[in-house]
């Protein structure tokens, strides 16, 4: 039994000296909407069945590396998502017309004699079953050629570069070196091409690029019928500038995707925003925590004090396991990470409302005694706790995407690290400290040796909650009904994610008027145009999809306004990825209630775990309502705060549950309201001590955060309040409705 506390300790310096290691040595990646960039997501559109699949979407992943290396982009990511997305992320670039116009060509290069002028029948009837070998392009002029099927491709080339020549005349042009049988090839083509007379358009060389010829100069003068070309190079001329020559040269050494792609999806963020987002989530953590921790010190004196030098171990080792494991740090994830500190508060305040419970209603006869049998009887609830926090982060890990799958990662290890630091960090600290002969013999020092403010106040007035649980039920009822009218009257306001379209945020140097804004927007072409004021100096402008064209159209009318307008982010969803993010955030709920009820019943009987899911459905809807009564976008941040509300929502209710089990052992033959009664005054002391201190968190995001994370924020706080009443007067009062009229009024 003595060795126990000594591995304990040995184990957590262990963890606590290697992440401090990784921390010091091994970097946290942040994501694009912290420093800056453009996120481009690429769907495979396959032409055949043998190149549909995740082998055709690894090889196109290759090609599109090349080209991004040559665009010289510092520190690119590219990854597969899925069997049919690319995910292409390009830190620093500001521009993402050319780099999706760059990224996204299929780049099919191939090289033909041109054998004509195509006449218009011969248009209607390319390709011409008459005619197998031949086809109708349009050359740099606008004219139709029949061209001789393709003799080369870009499979033969072995290098491409961008030159410029003064003198030849030629310009910007691009030298291409063929490689193997290329050469060769290049000289029977050019050799056949000859033999035609000067002027004669089968003179011409067609060089086509994704089915549209770029140069079809003729074969000079100089070169021999059926000698050809030798040297196994060319050039490519045309009214190339120097940009167009170093993209075509690019594409030509990327390679040709092997399959079509199409962007469905588009996000720049400009380095402004990041930067802001970074100092207003640092300012929210450092006073969020500040605040929590001086109140846990207030409540919970030395032991409280040892849980704050506990959650500096949390941070330490939450962060180390991100730069461990690789994660891109984003927005939502530094919120979630933000977020997680209240779980590890949640945590230490269950076992040290347990140990003040063994001191003085079971008197305990020290306070290290007393603190050891509060983390026994704290762990269970704890571990239900956590697990269906881990529960909601799996979810959004795997039904979510982009920066909320990332709030699911920081989310999840966040609450394991929460639990490492809660159960053996703060254990070890605080069994020695509450050991020392000063402590023992100042008990109260301890903050373990007295009732508390909140468990004095109820021994005194001793409410009995659950007399008429009919009450409050019909005070949940009233409140579903007016968060679900809010949802019929006023609508959802979904965001761009789940409807496609287009997202533009700007920020000012003089106040905005969004109506005449709005006005000066449908005068340029955008009657559709959403204009939503975020503060007196920024706004965001959300219409139905747009090409980059109208994109850029879209910021000349902002930009005439005259208040100094900057483009800081730029969303563009295709409609289909719109429809499959809607679908997967409602299969998101339906996946996150089922997977609750599963794991309730399980550590449950069947009437608390039904209890605690229809009380967490009653969050939903609340809260969904509340949104749509205050116009708030429905998106994919809230959806992350949404889930972590169902997670808090079950939290309140397992410990509650939780001790009604452990009180329902105790005492059998006591009716279950009364069972339930006690639990929920024995409870109430955490629910309202962790409330707080993940209240100070929230708070601080929600005025510090910045707009993206005020509204996550909000949704959170909203949660926060509605899943702690929900707990104790919706689930509770449900699960005593169930019992009577289950008829098990003895059973407990």
């Amino acid at each position: 039994m003595k060795r126990s506390p000594h591995l304990r300790g040995l184990f957590a310096l262990a963890v606590v000296a290697l992440s401090l290691y990784v921390a010091l040595t091994v970097p946290v990646q942040l994501g694009l909407d912290l420093r800056g960039g453009t996120q481009i997501v690429l769907e495979t559109r396959p032409t055949t069945a043998a190149d549909a699949g995740a082998e055709a979407t690894d090889r196109t992943v290759e090609v599109l590396r090349g080209r991004i290396d040559a665009l010289g982009v510092a520190e690119p990511t590219i990854a597969r998502s899925g069997d049919d997305r690319i995910v292409v992320e390009l830190p620093g670039v500001q521009d993402p017309r050319r780099a999706a116009d760059v990224i996204g060509r299929t780049a099919r290069l191939t090289f033909h004699q041109v054998l004509g002028p195509a006449t218009a029948a011969d248009r209607a009837a390319d390709p011409s079953p008459e005619r197998p070998h031949e086809q109708v392009t349009a050359d740099e002029t606008g004219r139709f050629l029949r061209l001789q099927t393709a003799a080369l491709t870009g499979k033969d080339v072995d290098k491409a570069a961008a030159r410029f020549d003064p003198h030849s005349g030629a310009g910007w042009h691009v030298t291409v070196d063929f490689k193997g049988a290329g050469g060769q090839e290049w000289a029977r083509l050019t050799g056949e091409a000859a033999c035609r007379a000067p002027g004669d358009p089968g003179r011409r060389v067609a060089v086509v690029l994704d089915g549209r010829i770029i140069s079809s100069p003729q074969v000079d003068p100089s070169v021999g019928c059926r000698s050809g070309i030798g040297g196994g190079a060319t050039l490519i001329t045309g009214s190339f500038d120097d940009e167009e020559a170093r993209e075509l040269a690019l594409l030509i050494n990327g390679g040709a995707l092997p399959v079509p792609v199409e962007t469905v999806e588009q996000r720049t963020v400009g380095p402004t925003l990041g930067a802001r987002a970074i100092a207003a989530s640092a300012w929210a953590a450092a006073i969020g925590t500040a605040l929590t921790s001086l109140f846990i010190v207030a409540v919970y004196r030395v032991v409280g004090a040892l849980a704050v030098l506990a959650l500096a171990c949390y941070g330490l080792v939450s962060y180390a396991a991100l730069a461990a494991l690789g994660a891109t740090l984003t927005l939502p994830g530094l919120a979630g990470f933000v977020l997680a500190i209240g779980m590890a508060v949640d945590a230490n305040v269950l076992v040290f409302e347990r140990a003040r419970e063994e001191y003085v209603a079971r008197h305990r006869p020290t306070p290290r005694s007393s603190l050891t049998a509060g983390f026994r009887g704290a762990f269970s609830a704890i571990a239900d706790s956590n697990v269906t926090t881990l529960i909601a982060a799996a979810l959004l890990f795997f039904l979510a995407s982009g920066p909320v799958r990332g709030f699911g990662v920081t989310l999840g290890i966040g609450v394991l690290a929460s639990m490492f630091s809660a159960l053996v960090v703060t254990r070890v600290l605080a069994e020695h400290a509450v050991a020392r002969p000063g402590l023992r013999r100042r008990p109260r020092l301890t903050g373990i040796a007295h009732t508390g403010f909140v468990r004095a106040r109820l021994d005194r007035s001793g409410p009995h909650l659950m007399r008429h649980p009919r009450r409050w039920l019909a005070v949940s009822a009233a409140a579903l009904v007016l968060a679900g009218s809010g949802i019929v009257v006023r609508g959802l306001d979904l965001g761009v994610e789940f409807t496609g379209g287009r997202l533009v945020e700007y920020s000012t140097t003089a106040p905005v008027d969004p109506d005449r804004t709005r006005a000066a927007l449908a005068e340029a072409g955008f009657p559709r145009a959403v204009v939503q004021s975020s503060g007196d100096r920024q706004f965001t402008v959300r219409t139905p999809g747009l090409g980059e064209a109208r994109a850029a159209a879209l910021t000349d009318a902002v930009t005439g306004l005259g208040v100094g307008a900057e483009r800081i982010r730029d969303e563009a969803v295709g409609p289909s990825l719109g429809k499959e993010l809607r679908r997967g955030a409602v299969i998101a709920l339906a996946v996150a209630l089922g997977a609750q009820l599963v794991y309730l019943a399980a550590r449950f009987r069947w009437l608390l775990g039904s209890s605690a899911v229809a009380a967490l459905a009653h969050d939903v809807v609340i809260l969904v309502g509340v949104f749509a009564w205050l116009g708030k976008p429905v998106d994919g941040v809230f959806l992350a705060a949404l889930l972590t509300v169902i997670g808090y929502s079950v939290n309140d209710s397992v410990v509650v549950f939780d001790r009604i089990r452990e009180l329902g052992r105790r005492a059998r033959g006591k009716p279950f309201a009364r069972v339930a009664d006690q639990a929920l005054l024995q409870t109430l002391p955490r629910t309202v001590n962790t409330g707080t201190g993940a209240a100070f968190i929230l708070t601080a995001l929600a005025v510090l955060g910045g707009d993206t994370l005020r509204d996550f924020a909000l949704a959170l706080l909203v949660g926060l309040a509605v899943g702690t009443y929900s707990s104790m007067f919706t689930a509770t009062p449900l699960a005593v409705e169930l019992h009577r009229r289950t008829g098990k009024e003895r059973r407990t």
